[in-house]
């Protein structure tokens, strides 16, 4: 962890859990020689684990990186061929990213103001079979979850 990074009014926004979590992402870089900037990946159900706290919390975490300027994701986790998931990639934007904007990275962190995150971009996956979304379905016009089958919840 570098001092000067921690002493930012982002850094002191980020909620504890994410401040727990971003020295487990960057245990996930490479380093410098095989810079994986970019191609970072730690599933939420492992940072849980690492954290000691429940999913939700930890995918809270990721979101709260993102909005304060130390993440950028990269690639979206996806479910594979035969039900194997593949994680999300991120960028951290302390370090220089694997594409070669040189020895800097982007340090999105330090452009941060109170009241003005950064987009977060998450997954807007609608699951019409899932708990929440049980007999719902996403309307082709609007793209809100509607109601199917005159159902009502």
């Amino acid at each position: 962890m570098i001092r000067n990074t921690m002493e930012t009014p982002a850094w002191r926004a980020l909620s504890t859990t994410a401040q727990a979590l971003y020295p487990w992402l960057k245990m996930e870089w490479k380093g410098p020689q095989a810079n994986n900037n970019g191609r970072i990946s730690l599933p939420v159900r492992e940072a849980a684990e690492r954290l000691g706290c429940n999913m939700k919390t930890a995918a809270r975490a990721f979101h709260d990186l993102q909005a304060k300027g130390f993440l950028i994701l990269t690639e979206h986790g996806r479910m594979g061929v035969e039900g194997k998931g593949t994680a999300p990639t991120y960028e951290i934007t302390e370090l220089a990213s694997r594409d070669g904007d040189g020895n800097a990275g982007k340090k999105l962190y330090l452009h941060w103001q109170s009241g003005h995150d950064f987009a977060v971009r998450a997954h807007a996956a609608v699951n019409p079979t899932g708990r929440n979304g049980k007999n719902k379905i996403p309307s082709p016009k609007t793209g809100r979850v509607v109601p199917i089958n005159g159902t009502k919840r």
